[in-house]
């Protein structure tokens, strides 16, 4: 009601300032004009803040005039507040009535909580997700639920580094060449050694093993955690492909079309779903009962400065992204036109752009504003750092391949996905 304020006792029904033929009322204690019922009376806003100040202070108040006989109006009321008071309490207004400053400031914070209620009702009203886009994103999680699984229960048929495996070392061809191969074999130590990760493997006893990569340059360094991020990445990559499978849009391109996709994006989507799983406080990939985390042969915040990835991957955890978001990530991701090989360039533009609809739409609906105002803007950049990542990793594999024929067996098993 007009005139009800934090500072009013609760329970007095809504009523209007007006008298039955519509005109103003008028305050029962000075007869200015009315806003509204303030502790038990209907007044103006003066004899309302007069009445709740003099209460407050408890001070005792003595007419200096008429010995208690002054008459209030609206252009004598400031001349004597014993009357003025006197005259409230009169008209029937109540000193219970008044709330405590503590009591004033929770009803006000309850009536901003409200209004901030009411706003944001009113924004979901305005801008909601169409029923196509309820849709794809359904399925983009129907998507990812059949075909990732973060605890990696199915990761089972492994190789180990040699320190955690009973078979047999290094085979003599991997081994560090000499003479003219020497400086060859250089090239792949800075492209395979400048980052060495670091493997734990929980026993189902609860027994803990522990693989740390060697401090020197040998053969053994390079190679020998190699075989087993080969095995991760084929089962990785099995994933992405049936995740893509899931998706009818994706069903529905030209098989050259769906190759030339997954060839370009599985990496990105690798990389978007290893994040779920990236704990930013320890610097681990936490798969299931394995464990993976980048050596610090750098040194703290240098290392996070010289290697792009794991940059990548605490700026993207930092965002704390939904399910939801991280999914619609991978189906922006997937969905490039411009990916070698494509030739329905511009249907599979238009998927992208809906996708990317979709997500500006769900963070729309789904995150407070205007907290949240830049985060389809800085997901956007995020996939245009993973697309430059991308391009920087298969250079990397390329070059290690052409450089030694000797690796050309472990490369193609990461290159796995070009050969399905």
């Amino acid at each position: 009601m007009h005139g009800e304020t934090a500072d009013s006792a609760p329970g007095k029904p809504a009523v209007s300032a007006l008298d039955g033929d519509g005109g103003p009322q008028i305050c029962r204690v000075c007869g200015d004009k009315a806003t509204g019922y303030h502790f038990n009376v209907m007044t103006c806003e003066g004899c309302k803040g007069f009445f709740r100040r003099a209460i407050k202070r408890n001070t005792r108040l003595r007419c200096p005039f008429r010995k208690g006989a002054c008459e209030i109006t609206q252009k004598t009321r400031r001349q004597c507040q014993a009357c003025r008071l006197r005259k409230c309490l009169e008209s029937g207004m109540k000193k219970e009535m008044i709330m405590s400053d503590a009591a004033v400031e929770q009803r006000r914070a309850l009536i901003r909580r409200k209004k901030r209620e009411r706003m944001g009702t009113q924004h979901l009203e305005a801008k909601s997700l169409t029923e196509e886009q309820q849709t794809m994103i359904r399925e983009l999680m129907d998507a990812q639920t059949k075909t990732f699984d973060t605890t990696f229960s199915h990761f089972k048929d492994f190789r180990l580094p040699e320190v955690l495996s009973s078979g047999p070392g290094i085979p003599e061809s991997l081994q560090t060449p000499s003479g003219e191969d020497a400086a060859k074999w250089s090239q792949i130590r800075e492209d395979l050694c400048s980052l060495k990760v670091s493997l734990r493997l929980r026993g189902k006893d609860g027994s803990v093993w522990n693989y740390r990569p060697q401090a020197d340059s040998s053969g053994k360094e390079i190679f020998s955690l190699l075989p087993h991020m080969a095995d991760m990445s084929t089962y990785m990559f099995k994933g992405i492909i049936n995740f893509a499978k899931v998706i009818s849009h994706f069903r529905d391109l030209p098989i050259e079309d769906q190759i030339s996709l997954l060839k370009g994006a599985t990496f990105e989507l690798c990389q978007l779903r290893f994040n779920t799983v990236f704990n930013a406080e320890t610097g681990t990939w936490e798969c299931g009962r394995l464990s993976y985390c980048l050596e610090d042969t750098a040194g703290g915040f240098q290392q996070l400065l010289l290697e792009p990835v794991l940059k990548f991957h605490y700026m993207l955890k930092k965002l704390q992204l939904h399910k939801e978001e991280y999914v619609l990530m991978q189906a922006i991701s997937l969905f490039s036109p411009d990916r070698p090989g494509v030739v329905q360039r511009s249907v599979v533009d238009q998927l992208q752009e809906r996708f990317a609809i979709a997500l500006k739409a769900y963070i729309e609906c789904n995150r407070p504003q205007p907290a949240h105002r830049f985060l389809f803007l800085k997901i956007m950049a995020m996939l245009t750092e993973l697309r430059s990542i991308n391009a920087q990793h298969t250079q990397r594999l390329l070059r290690i391949q052409d450089i030694h024929p000797f690796a050309t067996p472990l490369m193609r098993e990461l290159f796995s996905i070009t050969d399905g």
